[in-house]
């Protein structure tokens, strides 16, 4: 019997340590099996939002910097932040069919520097139905062909390009006091920017009496497709003093060709502020460039699709300011 009574004391006490040790409910009941509360708090979130960036290219440095504004925005939003762009400013097809893959990846928003004002807006108002919240950076969307499309209520963030490519040019012509041929190279001919730097540019000319713009082409925003053109027009106007460039690019392009044939005494205005046209400008080739915030360009883009994502009100136009970049002022 004392046997007996013994086992039972035991079994007893074995079942009351089982009780208190591992056989109460556990605290967390969210963690799953394995898993420690702690490791659940570190667990990334599930809303977090992916916004994707949607430029013309990396070769142009005015894109990288315009990058690196977004991912200050994606560092201090929390977003998730997909970066794609075309190999060229004139991947028109290449864009459109990035914008096709991200309708199928299910973002939540792209904040785009188109390529084209008008093609890609097909593909945009195909990613809008599907939900996807949609910004307009930099190159301006038609808004008639946007009205027509239904393409509607997109944001918009840029600059003044008509306001900053009439200053750098107004800076070359006010130093124009003799008679002098002018040249303007602009970008790509479908690109709203490009139409609006081209005319902001000769407005300047214009009001100078001395000026006489003598040809307008377009080198695609190129490098090397504005050397070849600026070969072609000063080996058929000579005399040409002054050129106005619609970006930074192809205002290098030509300072190269001028280089190379030892041409001096030409003015050239750039838009952009890329580092090479600084130096360009502070090294007496270059004279003048805008600096339009890319970077700031960026980071509003993200930070507005994000705002939109949330249901929040977001203005349908944003300009970022101009600044006027010179010798004096670097």
């Amino acid at each position: 019997m004392k046997t007996k009574g013994l086992i039972l004391l035991v079994l007893v006490g074995l079942l009351f340590n089982l009780t208190a040790c591992g056989g109460k409910k556990d605290a967390n009941p969210l963690v799953t099996p394995g898993q420690s509360a702690a490791s659940e708090a570190a667990k990334p979130t599930t809303d977090q939002k992916k916004i994707a960036l949607v430029m013309k290219t990396l070769t142009n440095p005015f894109f990288v910097e315009m990058e690196k504004g977004a991912r200050r925005a994606e560092k201090e939003f929390g977003v998730d932040l997909i970066v794609k762009t075309g190999a060229q400013e004139t991947s028109i097809d290449q864009q459109i069919a990035i914008i096709e893959e991200l309708i199928r990846m299910k973002v939540d928003a792209i904040v785009i520097a188109p390529a084209s004002s008008i093609d890609l807006i097909p593909v945009l108002k195909k990613a809008q139905a599907a939900k996807i919240a949609i910004i307009n950076i930099d190159n301006r969307l038609d808004v008639a062909v946007s009205k027509q499309v239904g393409l509607l209520e997109v944001p918009f963030v840029s600059v003044d390009n008509e306001k900053g490519a009439y200053l750098s040019a107004k800076f070359i012509s006010d130093q124009l006091s003799a008679p002098t041929e002018v040249l303007v190279l602009e970008g790509i001919r479908s690109a709203k920017n490009a139409q609006e730097r081209s005319a902001g540019a000769i407005r300047a000319f214009k009001e100078n009496p001395n000026v006489r713009v003598v040809a307008v082409e377009t080198a695609n925003w190129k490098i090397d497709e504005a050397y070849a053109v600026g070969q072609s027009q000063f080996e058929k106007r000579p005399a040409i003093g002054a050129v106005f460039c619609g970006n930074d690019m192809m205002a290098l392009g030509l300072v190269k060709y001028l280089q190379e044939t030892g041409r001096k005494n030409v003015l050239i205005a750039g838009f952009d502020a890329l580092d090479e046209a600084k130096k360009s400008i502070r090294d007496g080739f270059m004279t003048v460039t805008i600096d339009q915030q890319a970077d700031q360009q960026g980071y509003l883009g993200v930070k507005m699709a994000l705002q939109k994502i949330k249901g929040e009100a977001v203005p349908l136009e944003t300009m970022v300011d101009v600044k006027l970049i010179h010798k004096g002022v670097q």
